[in-house]
């Protein structure tokens, strides 16, 4: 116990010194957390995509439509136990900062596709039966203050003109690793209006959703979607959703490597800041650990003294960092929900930046313990200040 009084009594000796220090720590912490963070809401699409689902876009790029056609073909390979078909919308409502993504379903089927998204009970019947018909995600709907039956105006960029939407349900996501910020409408919508301004980009989808009964056979299905248009003015290319959801993280490839090797640089820098705090108090008490050596400390001692006040420090900072987590990361969720809507604050983020602490605490005690316990007592005592 009264070695802890003494670590505890050290730590606090330069009081401005240590609190700078913590500040500076907490500062690094939060800095990484939030990098992970950003990291991991990228990948958020991935980890929400199921194994039991492949998705078919065209070979070319996903910008590239295809023949809603190809469907009755696909539904007809071994495997395949539904298909449905979506299609990217691009609206803008009010202004373009006011983005969320907008899907064009199939139809009401689609849901079946994706049970993790939890529909108001009777809303998908009456998506079916208004053509104009939308089912907004909680999330949006609470963004811009919208009521179920409020009629939404959107600027068509993909496709031209005015579009108004009526809103007859919202969703909400199985879980909180579920976006819910999505409008979903009736591909129809789409499909009439094209049929009488645009004939000839009638009959288009963006992609296919395909549900397979076994993951296991994922591959051979993909193969066997893909076999069906080859050399064909449509040829596709067909992967998992966990795939397709991994392509769009690649195009982000070198901002996500950017921001992983800036992680580890923060690391570094606490590293530097516990490092010259502890070598800068070791240095200034050569002489005391030198009367305690003749008082018959060993160097056990020494290492666990200046350990102790360091990795005392080091928590210190990582604890205030991590405390400031929480508000700062909710504040910037809010801040890019348009670019992520999901934003998930991880209890792994938390680990390694207490790991990360308690690792620079440690290593910043490496080099002034091993000083302070092989200087020799005589030349620790001739030594001032």
């Amino acid at each position: 116990m009264r070695v802890f009084k003494l670590i505890y009594k050290n730590a606090l000796r330069h009081k401005l010194r240590t609190a700078l220090t913590v500040l500076g720590i907490a500062v690094a912490i939060l800095a990484f957390g939030l990098l992970r963070t950003v990291i991991a809401a990228w990948y958020a699409g991935v980890n929400q995509s199921a194994p039991d689902r492949l998705i078919t876009r065209s070979r070319i790029s996903i910008t590239f439509t295809l023949p809603v056609a190809q469907k009755q073909k696909i539904e007809r390979i071994p495997g395949v136990e539904a298909v449905g078909h979506g299609t990217w919308f691009g609206g803008i409502y009010q202004d373009p900062k006011n983005f969320f993504a907008q899907f064009a379903f199939e139809d009401t089927s689609m849901f079946r596709l994706y049970p993790e998204f939890i529909v108001d009970e009777g809303a998908i019947d009456k998506l079916a039966n208004t053509r104009n018909g939308a089912i907004v995600g909680v999330e949006t709907m609470a963004r811009f203050g919208w009521q179920v039956g409020q009629k939404i105006p959107f600027t068509g960029t993909i496709y031209p003109g005015t579009w108004d939407f009526e809103i007859v349900g919202t969703y909400r996501g199985r879980d909180e690793t579920i976006d819910d910020s999505q409008f979903i409408f009736n591909w129809q919508y789409i499909e009439q209006r094209m049929l009488q301004e645009w004939p000839e980009r009638a009959g288009q989808v963006g992609w296919y959703v395909i549900k397979i009964d076994d993951p296991a056979r994922a591959a051979a299905i993909s193969q066997a979607v893909d076999a069906e248009f080859d050399n064909s003015p449509d040829e596709t290319v067909t992967e998992t959703e966990a795939q397709f959801q991994q392509s769009f993280v690649a195009m982000a490839g070198t901002i996500i490597f950017s921001l992983q090797v800036i992680s580890v640089l923060v690391i570094g820098i606490i590293l530097l800041v516990a490092a010259n705090t502890m070598a800068m108090t070791a240095r200034e008490r050569i002489s005391e650990y030198a009367v305690l050596k003749t008082l018959g400390f060993s160097g056990g001692h020494i290492l666990g003294l200046i350990g102790g006040e360091s990795l005392m420090i080091a928590l210190m900072g990582g604890v205030v960092g991590m405390l400031l987590m929480f508000p700062v990361l909710n504040g910037v969720a809010v801040a890019l929900r348009s670019w992520f809507p999901v934003f998930p604050i991880e209890a792994r983020t938390f680990q390694l930046a207490g790991l990360a602490a308690f690792g620079v605490g440690v290593l910043a005690a490496v080099f002034p313990a091993w000083r302070a316990i092989h200087v020799s007592i005589v030349n620790g005592l001739r030594r001032i200040g």
